[in-house]
């Protein structure tokens, strides 16, 4: 439906008019009057979006470098005012499979993708975006988005909100998801996965002859004030769809190689857009008004020294340390690491079109009109043409801002293609100018809840302290727990025996010993400055709490 707010407009060469204001489907009518006659102009303003894929395609490498990936991103405000729940997008991220073999036909989508974006469940959502995990258990019966966020809300049916296991004692996960610090834009946030020996192999699942792998695909992150392991998908998350299907056994990634050659796009799904035609035919479009970070060249840095790991980077040492050798420092074997080159294809399909609209009728965007892709050996970006493209201020910081008024026009062979115009090409008949995305915050979200009841696993044995409160700048405030780490919620459910879980607890404490927050884990980057994640959520454990301990969040809530 057209917003009540929006104006009723007509082209100037019709004034002065008479407005009924009469609003039919998503139609304005007008009475407009032009000398002796009366004239009855519909302006049709239909609400759509703007989606697609930007693509970033690398050089592939060995298939020898399976063992995890890092990268760094460019985090930013994609739009200037969050729009709504409507909107969706990631930004620049990856998709990792585990290794198929030759043949093999099973339909088994799972995979790591997650990062940074925003989504249509997220509750507490402003400009700056957020990270989550996002792993997929076998066609999407499941997905996992950090502790305790998954497939859902609803407790009764955990669906991947118990497939995160914290390791990081120095970090707070909301079920929202891991907010940046407010007001960044452009600087980078450094993350990847590396495999790492935390668990045993197992013979027997749920109490089935059904084998589970030792690979727990652990989440790194280098930013400016939080460094190193976060937290790692259980190997049950990914083995536990093979329960009821012999055929599927030993093909996810609790047991396989990862697929080192992995596609690297931006995914959008939906930015806000309206649409109309003239009266002479002519269709116009306008989307919310679209953002990326600028330097002073006016060029955007985006994506940063894309690597692929093989097993010599850490996992061999890990392993080593955990069996009794010397201590393994988690520091990255540089002769075990692969930079992916960036190639200088690539392509940008972001469309724009209406609610309804056909796959076949989705007309693409003339991306070329005003952006060219800046590509080195190991950084890619865009540089933007000053005619469509102006730079202005966001939260103190120089971004360029994208065309905003668009026309559809023939490009050959029957197709047709939004190029950008100005906003006084476009006729004010459309009332395309009016057009409001806004959003106004609802008085009440809803709160992120976990069980309460006394026998859930987040009561029994519980946690060993707590409560305390962080208020985080998306607008939130979240209530947490100091559990230890075999007594976390996630490892109960993670098909673990009660010795399983404490030779677990033997060895994250190892880990807590030496690996700290502040030491470089990822290959720092080349290029740039690095993001800081809110600092509200950057904590230390309570005295005596320092080691096998780990904070979890239980509550997040609208600040008062």
């Amino acid at each position: 439906m057209v917003p009540s707010n929006e104006r009723d407009v007509v082209s100037q060469r019709y004034l002065p008019a008479i407005c009924l204001g009469r609003l039919v489907r998503l139609g304005i009518f007008c009475l407009v009057l032009t000398g002796s006659r009366e004239v009855i102009a519909q302006i049709d303003i239909q609400r759509g979006e703007m989606a697609g894929y930007l693509h970033a395609p690398t050089e592939k490498v060995a298939e020898s470098y399976d063992a995890g990936f890092s990268m760094y991103v460019a985090a930013w405000p994609l739009l200037k005012s969050y729009p709504g729940s409507r909107f969706q997008s990631g930004l620049f991220g990856t998709w990792m499979f585990a290794k198929k073999d030759e043949g093999f036909t099973e339909k088994i989508y799972s995979d790591i993708e997650g990062g940074l974006g925003w989504w249509r469940d997220t509750r507490f959502a402003t400009e700056t975006p957020k990270f989550i995990m996002g792993g997929v258990a076998r066609n999407f019966v499941e997905w996992a988005n950090g502790p305790g966020a998954g497939k859902g809300r609803d407790w009764s049916k955990p669906q991947g909100k118990y497939a995160v296991i914290q390791l990081s004692p120095n970090v707070l996960w909301p079920p929202d998801g891991l907010s940046m610090q407010q007001g960044t834009c452009g600087e980078l946030v450094g993350y990847g996965y590396l495999a790492l020996p935390l668990a045993d192999e197992k013979k027997v699942t749920s109490g089935k002859e059904v084998p589970t792998g030792n690979q727990c695909w652990t989440l790194f992150l280098n930013t400016k004030n939080l460094k190193g392991p976060v937290a790692f998908f259980a190997p049950y998350f990914w083995s536990k769809p093979t329960l009821d299907d012999p055929k599927v056994v030993g093909m996810f990634l609790d047991s396989r190689p990862a697929d080192p050659n992995r596609a690297l796009q931006m995914e959008t799904q939906h930015i806000p857009s309206a649409q109309a035609t003239d009266s002479k035919g002519v269709t116009y479009a306008r989307v919310a008004p679209t953002l990326f970070p600028s330097n002073n060249q006016r060029e955007s840095l985006l994506v940063h020294q894309v690597t692929s790991y093989n097993r010599s980077a850490l996992w061999d040492s890990v392993s080593a340390w955990l069996a009794g050798g010397n201590v393994a420092t988690g520091e990255i074997d540089q002769n075990s690491l692969v930079v992916h080159k960036f190639r200088q294809q690539g392509a940008a399909g972001w469309k724009i079109y209406s609610d309804g609209t056909t796959k076949e009728e989705k007309d693409g965007v003339k991306w070329n009109a005003f952006a060219t892709r800046s590509v080195s050996d190991t950084t890619f970006g865009y540089k933007w043409n000053s005619q469509w493209v102006k730079e202005e201020q966001q939260a103190g910081q120089t971004v360029v801002r994208l065309p905003e008024y668009f026309k559809l026009v023939n490009a050959g062979e029957k197709a047709m293609e939004w190029t950008p115009v100005s906003a006084a090409e476009v006729p004010a008949e459309t009332g395309l100018a009016e057009v409001d995305f806004g959003w106004k915050r609802p008085a009440e979200i809803e709160p992120y809840e976990t069980p309460q009841e006394a026998d859930s696993s987040w009561k029994k044995p519980g946690p060993a302290a707590g409560p305390f409160k962080a208020v985080v700048g998306d607008g939130s405030t979240v209530t947490y727990y100091w559990y230890r780490f075999a007594d976390q919620p996630s490892m109960l459910n993670a098909d673990l025996t009660d010795e399983e879980r404490e030779k677990m607890q033997r060895r994250i404490e190892m880990l807590h010993r030496s690996w700290t927050k502040e030491r470089e884990y990822l290959p720092p980057p080349a290029v740039g400055e690095l993001a800081s994640v809110d600092p509200a959520l950057v904590v230390s454990p309570p005295k005596g709490l320092e080691i096998g301990y780990v904070p979890i969040v239980t509550f997040q809530e609208k600040s008062n």
